[in-house]
């Protein structure tokens, strides 16, 4: 629980930094409770620490490495510090990294916009910010956060988006954008009289996922071909600058100055007008009351909204082809899951929750990618006041004012205690869609083994249900429609605003034999 009261000390612009300086100089720890995290040191030479301790230009590609760091040499130490740790620079507030599943769900459920809760920390969103506009629900806080999350709970909301009428406008436009592709690929096969065929999937995907977002949720008119060869490669391209801007613009320098002096920032420059381009497309169906703005309960002009818009679409995008492409890539390297799954699917011919129901193995795929591969792997939080954490177990942790958050999604979900045999009957570094079989019998439920997925509490992810609905018709028909095996056996992650496969889902893939045109059947969503 939060103290809300402000006192002398913290309405004194830079008195607090000054008055912890002793502190900080001496060492001497800024946290309390029985969850106290370990210092680590930002300098350790001769430690075999992956990288540094923060993000600069030389490591800032390789976010989960920086995380990694905080928990270097952890194995050896026993007590709350093994998942807590903090860094702390004399003159700047601390920051503490957790990879505690109790404290991540306590911090999560703690945030708002009342007194004395945690708020979304806007430091590693900075370059968004500048790419979008800081009048966002991602971006914002307070009362203005929790204004523009009641305007967004209707087209986001479960029940708007599954009603039937809803669904088949995705799944009509799914499935004609998958007939053009089969079509290409059986053209390929008998072309070349090949049999498979070896290609990174996730490209594919990518255009996939913003044709449904695009064309379904609002309704614009737009080829595929646009899509796939414009405003993908153009979204690519401002989502990588975004994550450079967030590390190397300290000066917050806008794009149209930066790009007299860089080819690579005059390109940028272009990307940012076909990002224009895609909001104004979206925008236009607005006006038609098309897709799912007629869910929309606002007057707010056009202008308000392009910020919110340009996050949706580069976020939705960026999430669910992470998503989408975790699974494919785990269902790959794991043959007899992939077969689970279609043997779920194979026979789906509509939308129904009877046909839900039945698909529970596929479920657990995709609650296994979530959980092991999630592709919001770190959640960033801002201590508002002086607080105490308080875990569902009992323990707690005071937390400065000021502290920045940084909740380990990624690691707290492969943390053995918690995700391993003894809890889940299998090792926690391992994809196992079985383990929530295991954790089923057990009677251990969904609600109390969070990976987090999505988030949790207040600023759960808006574009959950619209996810969910996204990947299991992408993933439902792949499967539906190829057998697919991974070059390799190793699957290391790449991450910037999300996390994807670093091979780019690169698969060698075939036709299964259809027992009936592709437009007599509907791929499953969960």
């Amino acid at each position: 629980m939060a103290d809300s009261s402000g006192t002398f000390v913290d309405r004194v612009p830079g008195l607090r930094r000054l008055v912890c300086l002793p502190r900080q100089l001496l060492g001497i720890s800024p946290f309390e409770g029985d969850c106290q995290p370990t210092r680590v040191r930002l300098v350790a030479p001769g430690s075999g620490r992956p990288t540094l301790p923060f993000p600069h230009p030389w490591n800032y590609r390789e976010p989960i490495r920086i995380l990694q760091t905080y928990f270097h040499g952890a194995e050896d130490e026993q007590g709350p510090g093994r998942h807590n740790r903090y860094l702390e620079v004399p003159g700047f507030p601390p920051v503490l990294v957790t990879r505690d599943s109790g404290v991540i769900r306590a911090i999560l459920t703690a945030t708002g916009d009342r007194d004395g809760q945690f708020d979304r920390d806007t430091l590693p969103s900075t370059g968004i910010a500048r790419a979008t506009g800081k009048d966002t629900l991602l971006f914002s806080n307070g009362p203005f956060w929790r204004r523009q999350r009641k305007v967004a709970a209707s087209p986001f909301g479960k029940t708007a988006l599954f009603q039937p009428e809803l669904f088949r406008e995705f799944e009509e436009t799914f499935r004609r954008t998958v007939r053009q592709r089969l079509d290409l690929l059986r053209q390929h096969l008998e072309s070349t009289s090949q049999t498979e065929l070896e290609i990174p999937v996730e490209p594919e995907i990518k255009a996939l996922m913003l044709e449904m977002l695009v064309s379904c949720f609002f309704g614009a008119e737009l080829e595929y071909e646009r899509i796939r060869d414009e405003f993908v490669p153009a979204l690519e391209r401002v989502i990588d600058h975004i994550v450079r801007d967030t590390v190397t613009n300290r000066l917050g320098l806008p794009i149209n100055v930066l790009a007299k002096f860089s080819g690579r920032f005059s390109q940028a420059q272009a990307d940012f007008r076909s990002f224009d381009d895609l909001t104004d497309l979206v925008l236009a169906s607005r006006h038609r009351g098309d897709g799912l703005w007629k869910q929309f309960k606002s007057d707010a002009p056009d202008e308000l909204l392009r910020s919110n818009i340009k996050v949706f679409l580069a976020g939705a995008l960026e999430a669910t082809t992470s998503y989408a492409t975790w699974a494919i890539s785990h269902l790959a390297r794991h043959p007899d899951a992939q077969e689970r799954v279609y043997a779920e699917v194979a026979d789906m011919e509509e939308y129904t929750p009877e046909c839900l129901e039945q698909a529970r193995y596929f479920r657990h795929v995709l609650d296994e990618t979530l959980r092991l591969t999630p592709s919001l792997y770190f959640l960033p939080r801002r201590a508002t006041a002086d607080c105490r954490v308080e875990t569902a177990d009992g323990r707690s942790m005071h937390v400065q004012r000021g502290t920045h958050i940084l909740l380990d999604v990624w690691h707290a979900n492969r943390v053995e205690e918690q995700w391993g045999e003894a809890a889940t009957g299998f090792p926690a570094e391992e994809f196992a869609p079985e383990r929530w079989e295991h954790l089923a019998s057990q009677g251990r439920r969904s609600k109390e083994m969070l990976h987090f997925g999505f988030g949790h509490g207040a600023r759960v992810c808006p574009g959950k249900h619209l996810g969910e609905l996204e990947v299991s018709l992408v993933v439902g028909a792949f499967v539906k429609l190829f057998r697919f095996t991974a070059t390799t056996q190793m699957n290391p992650a790449r991450a910037g605003v999300s996390t994807k496969p670093a091979d780019g889902t690169l698969v060698r893939l075939s036709l299964r034999p259809q027992p009936a045109p592709l437009a007599d059947a509907a791929p499953p969503v969960a």
